[in-house]
């Protein structure tokens, strides 16, 4: 087999795999993916309206909508009318859901941590070895990615 079709056979259960032992963990809420992409983009860039935010998922405005509905009414969104339009609501992270994000976060790293604990050294170096490869493949695949625009984002 390939390479790239053993890539893409892996990704997805690699990333549920990840998703299923950091909730388990922690006992953190069955947030869907969609939902803790969008948390990540308004935490790590700040408020946004749905227009900017459906660019930054490569997703339509509607589908953030959506999301922003069920996600307001559970808290984890703070929905605030644009000052200088008012047909605008710019998107914000709750405290609740920043929480949330870190309690995600640190579970994962720590079920990564454990998970790899049990493989060899050979398996630990051949994965430290991909990580700024896999994001280089991250970035090619990213067709608004900085690359793209002619910026290399290269990891060191």
């Amino acid at each position: 087999m390939d390479i790239a079709t053993s890539l893409s056979r892996l990704l997805g259960p690699l990333r549920r795999a990840v998703l299923r032992s950091t909730r388990t963990a922690e006992d953190l809420p069955d947030l869907p993916e969609a939902q803790i992409e969008l948390l990540r983009a308004l935490s790590a860039e700040g408020p946004m309206g749905t227009k900017a935010a459906a660019e930054r998922l490569r997703t339509s405005p509607a589908t953030v909508s959506n999301l922003v509905r069920t996600m307001s009414a559970a808290g984890l969104i703070d929905r605030q009318n644009s000052r200088s339009d008012l047909r605008t609501v710019n998107l914000s992270v709750t405290t609740t859901a920043q929480q949330l994000l870190n309690r995600y976060d640190t579970a994962s790293r720590t079920a990564l941590e454990q998970a790899m604990s049990g493989l060899s050294a050979e398996d630990r170096d051949a994965l430290a070895r991909a990580v700024p490869a896999l994001e280089r493949l991250t970035t090619e695949l990213d067709p608004h990615s900085a690359h793209k625009s002619g910026i290399t984002g290269r990891a060191e």
